[in-house]
């Protein structure tokens, strides 16, 4: 049967090599929960010695667990192993590990539950676990990957497309990924030639190549406009047993989260879809109600204080509702504390808010400065019109306009509307460049994670609310 593999692939990354085997997945799982385990108790020993386990430490080990199984399984660290490298999941444990232990020691400290459990089992923790993880994909490695130039699998090309130098560069690149390139053959369809393998004949010479010699992989570097070419690809294979694998020349076209399925039992390649699928969908979303119930309750007093300045600021209710459009796109009623007269746009109808901004009031410019208008939007998270993270939403007049003006503009409604996102933490947020706002939502959203999400979240914190560029 044919298989397909997703064109886009990324500098620093290997190219996809199907899915993740159900039981690798399952050892990854089970391995980093037990060696987490095994870790406290192993740092626990090395604290004190051979004294029992005392009750505060296993309730503390306990709760890790809590934390890892959140933090570990809300990462991109148990997605489909499209080949990546050594180096990029050894910085992806280097990177959760110890996020995940700081999460860890904030709750303790603002719970007050094991605050005084020691500092040096905690660093002792966390560098076993991290270790113990290290040590499990390495032998994941060994086993799955056969490194060591053992059970290396012998491939070759047809075609060459800028997608099959990516492929080949990436093999090439990394010693454990259980791959060799021999060569390529090449096609009329061809646009250029490939570096870093010598070339094999044309496809003419396939078939006479891959029955004379052990080739246990071919991949098709082909236009999926050309069927001719890649039937008559096909035709060649007819006799071998070898792996096929496709690598779609999709020249020109800009995917989201694509992949290769099976719907059917018909192997499918999916161009462009939303990352919030399955259960990372319910991870959002308990996501989005668990924080924004706990932020409405601790904003609560500022809040009040804002719906008083606002009423005494001018006639008119506290609150303002605005339609704007959010995930599929949907239409919601977007509230903010009003900043506004009550009448402003009843002449000048829907205005972008530009430098010199006067229609606000005096408070409402202090609010718009501060972003504290935005508050009451954590109401709208909490109903399941908006997430915490996500791309701003618009009304629906300039969603109109700016689809037909900035390209992949409606992509940004692959995900529900945020209240922050990656673009306002960098910087783009009020009158500044479309564009780059919506290269940064797209980037969020084909690299979306709970991480990534906590992470816009603490740097909102930091340099989010007070901007140059909100008025």
């Amino acid at each position: 049967m044919l298989s397909g593999s997703a064109t886009g692939f990324r500098e620093s990354s290997l190219p996809a090599l199907g899915k993740l085997n159900p039981l690798l997945g399952l050892v990854l799982r089970t391995g980093d929960l037990v060696f987490f385990v095994v870790a406290g108790i192993l740092a626990y020993a090395a604290r004190f010695g051979t004294e029992q386990l005392s009750p505060e430490y296993a309730h503390a080990i306990s709760r890790g667990v809590l934390f890892a199984l959140i933090i570990l399984n809300g990462s991109s660290l148990y997605r489909h192993w499209r080949g990546r490298t050594v180096a990029a999941e050894l910085l992806k444990v280097l990177t959760l590990w110890p996020f995940m232990f700081c999460m860890m020691a904030v709750y303790a400290l603002a719970m007050r539950d094991g605050q005084d459990t020691s500092r040096l089992w905690w660093a002792c923790w966390m560098l076993f676990s991290i270790t113990g993880s290290v040590l499990l994909r390495a032998a994941v490695r060994a086993r799955w990957t056969r490194a060591g130039q053992v059970d290396v699998r012998q491939s070759v090309v047809v075609g060459a497309n800028p997608e099959a130098q990516r492929l080949v560069d990436a093999i090439r690149s990394d010693d454990l990924c259980g791959i060799n390139v021999r060569g390529w053959f090449s096609t009329h369809a061809d646009r250029g030639e490939l570096t870093g393998a010598p070339m094999l004949g044309r496809l003419d010479n396939l078939a006479d190549y891959v029955e004379s010699r052990p080739v246990d992989l071919v991949w098709l570097a082909l236009p999926m406009r050309d069927q001719a070419k890649i039937s008559f690809a096909l035709s060649q294979l007819r006799h071998s047993t070898a792996d096929i694998k496709l690598v779609p020349d999709l020249f020109g076209l800009h995917l989201l989260n694509h992949s290769v399925e099976e719907v059917a039992g018909l192997p499918v390649i999916t161009l462009q879809q939303t990352p919030l699928q399955g259960a990372a969908r319910l991870t959002k979303a308990v996501e989005d109600r668990l924080l924004s119930l706990a932020i409405l309750l601790l904003i609560s007093p500022l809040m009040l204080a804002v719906a008083i300045a606002v009423k005494l600021s001018s006639p008119g209710p506290v609150f303002y509702r605005q339609e704007r459009v959010s995930w599929n796109n949907k239409r919601f009623w977007m509230y903010k504390f009003r900043s506004m007269p009550v009448d402003a746009e009843q002449k000048s109808g829907a205005v972008w808010a530009k430098p010199g901004e006067s229609r606000s009031t005096r408070v409402g410019a202090f609010l718009r400065k501060t972003s504290l208008d935005e508050l009451p939007q954590f109401f709208n998270v909490l109903i399941g019109d908006m997430s915490i993270v996500g791309p701003r939403p618009e009304r629906p007049v300039f969603v109109e306009q700016f689809k037909n003006e900035i390209p992949d503009y409606m992509k940004k409604h692959m995900v529900k509307a945020g209240i922050t996102g990656w673009a306002q933490v960098n910087g783009w947020r009020g009158s500044t460049d479309l564009s780059k706002r919506i290269e940064c939502d797209i980037y969020y959203i084909e690299n979306w994670s709970l991480v990534f999400d906590l992470k816009i979240i603490a740097l909102t914190l930091f340099k989010g609310f007070v901007n140059k560029n909100a008025y």
